[in-house]
């Protein structure tokens, strides 16, 4: 995970935004699995991260600065548990890319109303 995680955005244009870098390794191990599953529940935005920029690089390690949002293309995450997130943040535009937009905000109005915690170490959530 890197630093720039739990930064907020700043401007309004998400094509303009460049995320900070993260380092990911999978093993061949862990890539031979993941090419046979069934479903890949990636945990974390970070896990998401990483399978969806290793799937388009090829590349098994490396960094990643790769910036999902609405819009996004998902090539390997088939379902993810990852925190409720704050607002204007990437990691809230990576779940509304993963679950859309007006589901995921459904489940935040939820949230909110139901006084969940937010941020690391609150609730989560099982997006399939």
């Amino acid at each position: 995970m890197g630093l720039g995680t739990f930064q907020p955005l700043h401007t309004e244009q998400v094509e303009e935004v460049t995320l900070h870098r993260e380092s990911y390794r999978i093993t061949e191990e862990g890539a031979a699995r993941i090419r046979t599953a069934r479903r890949v529940v990636a945990v974390g935005t970070t896990s998401v991260r990483t399978l969806e920029s290793a799937w388009r690089s090829g590349e098994m390690s490396g960094e990643t600065d790769i910036f999902l949002y609405p819009g996004s293309e998902f090539r390997v995450a088939g379902a993810m548990l990852t925190n409720f997130h704050l607002p204007r943040t990437s990691l809230l535009l990576l779940v509304c890319a993963f679950a859309g937009t007006e589901f995921a905000l459904a489940a935040y109005r939820h949230a909110v109303e139901q006084r969940y915690r937010f941020y690391s170490y609150g609730d989560c959530m099982l997006i399939v």
